[in-house]
């Protein structure tokens, strides 16, 4: 099946084996891979680059792409359009949701747009991405894959000290109130589980949009707690170095142990083949919602209640400059 793969934050952790994996397995697939730093200056774009290269008949390209800056994601999106429509580029059939922010060693911080940057590059720019990008996708549907997390839920994971939650008012999503006291690691990681959340809880509004559609509801949305990724970059980006420490030498040597206790926890390339997997619908078919590893699952309850859903579609809508001119979707606008 031929088709065209969006990706953002392609030389990440995961995304990297998932890109190999795609190659190696799907090589009838057009990999359209982003990054805030195409050159080889960025020594995980080099490591990305040294994957295509071992298959040169690999259909690839790499682009650009800041989502801190929802200007540049609506360029990018005009870009592929143009270039599905032009037939440069096989039609969509799948967009994967990788990229992400955080930083639990500094101060909240606002993008350009004047959004909580987490939040921004999280969810917003994703969504503002996906709604533009439906009509490009091929007539048979596709997939899009979200991320989130255990941390979307509250309590039940170790980094929490302040609970996610959605708001009544919805506009401290994007704009929180400052923080009370110093608490960068608390109220940073508050801030990116509050943006899993946010994720998984549109999720839900984004698949009745679709299948309302006549001509988009073969695209199913999943969103994916991928596992705890013990030897993810992630852990030592804008991190405290107690943190930092343990990922790199702590937890590898007490991984059998953590195991037992949380048996999400596997390697980024493990998680990175299950993407793919999801990507293409080798995995899960026309499946719908919340995914742990490849096993649908129950997501948190503030996730399921349709009220909240609905309301969140529309702001986030509002957020991500999304118009009945500029999408597929003639419903839901």
């Amino acid at each position: 099946m031929a088709g065209s793969i969006v990706i953002t934050g392609a030389n990440s952790s995961l995304a990297i084996p998932a890109v190999q994996h795609l190659l190696a397995k799907y090589p009838g697939f057009t990999a359209v891979l982003t990054v805030r730093n195409s050159t080889d200056d960025d020594v995980n774009t080099k490591k990305l680059r040294a994957i295509i290269a071992k298959y040169p008949g690999a259909k690839t390209s790499i682009h650009v792409l800041d989502l801190a800056s929802l200007s540049a994601v609506h360029e990018f999106a005009d870009i592929i359009i143009d270039e599905v429509q032009r037939g440069s580029l096989p039609p969509l059939v799948g967009v994967v949701c990788n990229a992400y922010y955080w930083n639990l060693a500094g101060a909240m911080e606002m993008t350009q747009d004047g959004y909580e940057k987490s939040f921004q590059v999280c969810h917003v720019a994703h969504a503002a991405l996906v709604l533009r990008l439906l009509g490009s996708f091929a007539s048979d549907g596709g997939r899009i894959v979200l991320f989130s997390s255990d941390a979307h839920w509250p309590g039940k994971n170790g980094l929490e000290k302040y609970p996610p939650a959605i708001p009544d008012d919805l506009e401290l999503l994007v704009k929180p109130a400052a923080d009370e006291k110093p608490d960068n690691l608390g109220r940073g990681f508050q801030r990116y589980a509050v943006s899993k959340l946010a994720i998984v809880t549109w999720m839900y509004a984004l698949n009745r949009c679709l299948e309302k559609e006549p001509t988009l509801h073969k695209i199913t949305a999943v969103a994916i707690n991928p596992g705890s990724l013990s030897d993810s970059r992630a852990l030592q980006v804008n991190t405290p170095f107690f943190l930092s420490f343990m990922s790199r030498w702590i937890i590898p040597l007490l991984k059998p142990l953590i195991r037992l206790s949380d048996p999400t926890m596997r390697s980024s390339a493990e998680a990175g083949v299950d993407v793919t997997e999801l990507a293409t619908r080798a995995a899960r078919g026309q499946d719908r919602g919340y995914f742990t590893l490849l096993k649908p699952d129950i997501s948190a309850p503030q996730s399921t209640d349709e009220t909240t859903q609905q309301k969140l579609w529309e702001k986030t809508s509002q957020w991500a400059r999304i118009t009945r001119e500029n999408t597929a979707l003639t419903k839901a606008i």
